[in-house]
């Protein structure tokens, strides 16, 4: 089920509209998959809670289990935003908690796989000492736009108007 899921969101990711405007990104951002800045203007904001889990779509326990979990938090936060009307693609901020820094890397990695356009939301990854619940590795909050109205072919931003001259 997961897998079904991630490969639809990979699938719809690089076919949704631009949902902001996201400025451009040094070779270290790109590296690290975040963008410095999302421009938005208008469109439907929809803040998402902070998601984590200990079990997976299909009931099997990922407990202490970092990619897994990653995975799971994922497909949460896209079920949210769809059931907002949106997606993934939405994304503009996300705030990630590891419990360890020896993750750091590899959740970049994935995050490079959520976000295959390119279009990498503003974000923040922090170490934390434990989290609520035994089991819980990362925990992903997140700020999505639908609707927006700045976009690559539509900046908002002085940076974006600047380069359409």
């Amino acid at each position: 089920m997961i897998r079904h899921t991630l490969l639809a969101v990979a699938l719809v990711l690089p076919l949704a509209a631009s949902a902001a405007e996201y400025m451009e990104k040094t070779p270290f951002q790109l590296s690290r998959a975040f963008s410095p800045g999302v421009i938005t203007q208008g469109g439907k904001t929809v803040w998402v809670a902070g998601q984590t889990a200990t079990v997976d779509n299909e009931g099997k326990n990922i407990a202490n289990n970092f990619e897994a979990q990653v995975k799971q938090v994922v497909s949460q936060v896209d079920q949210v935003m769809k059931r907002a009307g949106g997606s993934m693609a939405n994304i503009v901020s996300m705030t990630v908690f590891i419990k360890e820094s020896r993750y750091g890397d590899r959740f970049v990695e994935m995050r490079k796989d959520f976000f295959q356009n390119g279009n990498y939301p503003g974000s923040a990854l922090i170490t934390v000492t434990n989290f609520a619940r035994p089991g819980i590795e990362i925990e992903i909050q997140a700020v999505g736009v639908i609707g927006d109205s700045c976009s690559t072919e539509n900046p908002c931003s002085a940076e974006g108007m600047a380069k359409k001259k």
